[in-house]
């Protein structure tokens, strides 16, 4: 009797029980959230910074990058600032990307307080190089309006038609033909 009593769902107990589930999600989205740049969440007809598929989808990738890096596929690199996936749609025969661990936007959006971890992600992008002999590569980076991802981040692209091993080694000794 005493425990039917207990787990009694009353009017009053659902309400406290849901203004508790609201307050965590707050709680949680704001410790999630706390290190993303600020974007717009009303959808108003005549807003141009509101959100866009490829918004959330940086907001979310952001989320991801600085919370919970181990959460994700395919690394193949990281540091405290800089975090190197491969492409899981690759367009060549090796193709990384390369995000900093800090919610960047875009190239236009880049503070002085970023330069650590934009040095970083070039310096990930040397050591895929250097490790993966490459000499035939392309770095690149979109604008907002080209983004799939609205976060800053670098792709790493080869056809790797150079012989792998001799160009590692050739890398390594800073010597190259």
């Amino acid at each position: 009797m005493q425990w039917k009593t207990l787990l009694r769902v009353t009017p009053r107990s659902g309400v406290l029980r849901g203004a508790f589930v609201f307050l965590a999600g707050i709680a949680f989205g704001g410790y999630l959230f706390a290190d993303s740049q600020p974007r717009s969440f009303l959808a108003v007809p005549s807003c141009g910074t509101c959100y866009r598929a490829n918004d959330l989808a940086g907001l979310i990738a952001s989320v991801g990058i600085q919370r919970a890096p181990a959460a994700l596929l395919r690394v193949v690199k990281e540091t405290d600032r800089c975090l190197a996936i491969e492409h899981p749609f690759p367009t060549t025969k090796l193709h990384f990307v390369v995000f900093p661990k800090k919610d960047v936007r875009s190239i236009a959006d880049i503070s002085i307080d970023d330069q650590p971890y934009l040095l970083d992600c070039l310096a990930v992008i040397r050591a895929l190089v250097v490790e993966n002999g490459l000499r035939n590569y392309r770095v690149e980076t979109n604008g907002p309006g080209l983004q799939k991802v609205t976060y800053l981040h670098f792709h790493l692209e080869s056809t790797l038609d150079q012989s792998s091993v001799a160009a590692a080694a050739d890398a390594v000794a800073g010597t190259y033909h």
